[in-house]
């Protein structure tokens, strides 16, 4: 791992240093991502000018909150011994728009025979995960340009 210091805790060490990088495919808006050892196709809907070849990057950060709740509530039942069984969260996403801030709809499904403090505590533990965290804290952007050559670019496999 990366420079890891005694005592460092290893989910936050993974954490602490994600990374994912975009590549255009071809000549439309089509990007290939790469995340660790995956790749998923990013591109705009056909009324964007898109091809409509994967989600758009709006609906991957609902993507990212419906599963980051889900999997945190599922992690949290396991260590605690419950067994849930099936549950799905619902995560509508509506941007900023003058005068109104961003929003997020999420709903928990869970089994109908789940005892209701636990489903209370879930609700609470789904307030946690850290997509969730990092949308509702404070953001900080540090951006810069690189120049690179474009046959180089476009040879190069992705990291």
């Amino acid at each position: 791992m990366r420079g890891r210091s005694e005592g460092t805790d290893d989910r936050y060490e993974r954490w602490a240093g994600m990374k994912a990088t975009a590549r255009r495919d071809g000549s439309t808006l089509k990007h290939t991502v790469q995340v660790r050892e995956h790749r998923l196709a990013v591109d705009e809907p056909l009324d964007s000018g898109g091809e409509d070849q994967g989600p758009d990057p709006q609906e991957l950060l609902a993507v990212s909150l419906a599963s980051c709740t889900a999997i945190t509530m599922e992690m949290y039942a396991t260590r605690k011994g419950w067994d849930l069984g099936h549950v799905e969260v619902d995560v509508e996403y509506h941007p900023a728009e003058r005068g109104c801030p961003t929003k997020f709809e999420l709903v928990l499904r869970l089994p109908d025979d789940l005892p209701e403090e636990q489903a209370e505590r879930l609700l609470v533990i789904a307030a946690k995960c850290p997509v969730h965290r990092a949308l509702d804290g404070e953001v900080m952007f540090a951006e810069r340009v690189e120049r690179m050559r474009v046959l180089e670019a476009a040879a190069s496999p992705l990291p």
